[in-house]
């Protein structure tokens, strides 16, 4: 494969990558941080760069992606799991968020007393878009990765040039969660993206785009997706810390509620008026390709299941589905679906990460089965928690295990359960090496 060919694969799924949210939480670590910024902004790239490039390769391993990890346990687990996976990041939840988050920052503003009829039409047009963009597949290389992804760059560029021209160096000093460890308070924020779990899913759209080049033999195809991963994840790493420090200069300077409040502010003081429409064109961009790679996964999958359903069908289905669901509005998508994401997130980890040490183990289902299980019960507690569910009752029994206070409880259950699986398993092994 041309270098040129793994280049612009690489800019594609950094676009898919980089939607709103990764936009907005790097500013707001940037300015609680302060003069702890780069510490902070490490931690972040170490979480929220290198989770999902290990799930970008343990993906490219696989002969079909993440139902190949999930037959690891069990092929009813796989189905289940992966179906919660493209539906919850999919029509559910991550492509109708991507146009409410580009209609609320991007349209928005220029319209301050429009009512519901400016948002439909703007998401008709965002949707119409997105239908164009993933109605051919083999196209979205040229498309994105030639195309649109150096737009988003160039104008992300713009605004984290200027603003570390013109801007001072922060001198406010960190918010007290930042004030110790900073590096692993910016390591959970970096986890908070989730995008471990989208990187499941556009693991197939590389390697769909790969084979449509002509590259097809898995081999060559495992180390192109590689290449093209660590192109995305660095273009990912200089543009977390172009805006982060942006946010950390802004330190001091005012109060805002979130990353968006702190970009839309920085974009106005920079440029005048001229700063919202950049803003509007950044968010835009990073939104419709985002929107585009998860219609083109969710497509490809569900074609996969169901080949005599054509994928021109289920990007019909998948558009006209998320234009609806996106105009119910930004607060009630959220309080739907991040519960959700909340019990699969760390699931998707500890499958990757078990893909990585297979040979360890030899593939044992009772190794994958144990992890996930004691996994499950405290990603089961995270999302009640998050659904506003009483689970008071709960926190005695888990509460022993350690970093449960900040959300990852379930990291140490889970080298417990592969260690019990792997105990249970010696005797089945063994006789298995005894009658081989």
């Amino acid at each position: 494969m041309k270098t040129r060919d793994v280049l612009f694969t690489g800019l594609m799924l950094f676009s898919l990558f980089f939607g709103a949210g990764n936009l907005i939480f790097p500013p707001y670590l940037g300015m609680e941080a302060g003069t702890a910024v780069w510490p902070a902004v490490l931690g972040f790239i170490v979480t929220g760069v290198g989770l999902p490039l290990l799930s970008v390769a343990a993906v490219a391993f696989t002969k079909d992606g993440i139902r190949s990890l999930g037959n690891a346990v069990h092929p009813l687990f796989s189905l289940c799991f992966s179906l919660a996976v493209y539906l919850a990041i999919g029509p559910f939840f991550g492509i109708p968020r991507a146009a409410s988050v580009a209609y609320e920052i991007g349209a928005k503003p220029f319209f301050p007393e429009s009512g519901s009829l400016v948002m439909w039409l703007f998401t008709g047009l965002f949707f119409a878009l997105v239908y164009w963009l993933s109605l051919n597949p083999s196209k979205l290389v040229d498309r994105i990765g030639q195309l649109l992804t150096p737009m988003l760059l160039l104008s992300i560029a713009v605004l984290c040039l200027t603003g570390l021209i013109r801007l001072d160096d922060p001198q406010a000093m960190p918010a007290e969660k930042y004030a110790s460890a900073p590096f692993v308070k910016g390591m959970l924020e970096g986890y908070l993206t989730m995008d471990t779990i989208a990187a499941l899913a556009f693991g197939i759209v590389v390697i769909h785009a790969l084979r449509d080049r002509g590259v097809d033999r898995p081999a060559l195809q495992a180390k192109a997706t590689v290449q093209a991963g660590l192109i995305a994840g660095l273009g990912l790493a200089l543009v977390y810390g172009g805006i982060a420090t942006i946010g950390a200069r802004m330190a001091g300077v005012g109060s805002f509620a979130n990353g968006a409040e702190l970009l839309s502010y920085v974009s106005s003081l920079l440029f005048g008026s001229g700063g919202k429409l950049l803003l509007g064109v950044i968010v835009a961009l990073a939104c419709l390709t985002t929107a585009v790679g998860l219609v083109a996964a969710c497509a490809q999958y569900f074609q996969e299941l169901t080949p005599t359903v054509s994928y021109r069908t289920y990007v019909i289905v998948l558009t006209l589905f998320s234009f609806l669901m996106s105009n119910l509005g930004l607060n009630a998508l959220i309080a739907v679906s991040v519960p959700v994401l909340t019990m699969l997130y760390p699931l998707a980890i500890v499958l990757v990460a078990l893909s990585f040490f297979r040979r360890f183990y030899h593939g044992s289902a009772k190794v994958y089965g144990m992890a996930l299980l004691f996994t499950g019960m405290f990603s089961l507690y995270d999302g009640l928690k998050t659904i506003g569910l009483e689970t008071a009752w709960l926190e005695p029994l888990l509460s022993w295990a350690p970093l449960f206070s900040v959300g990852l409880g379930w990291v140490v259950p889970a080298l417990i359960g592969a260690a019990l699986g792997l105990m249970i398993d010696r005797p089945s092994a063994t006789k298995r090496k005894h009658a081989a």
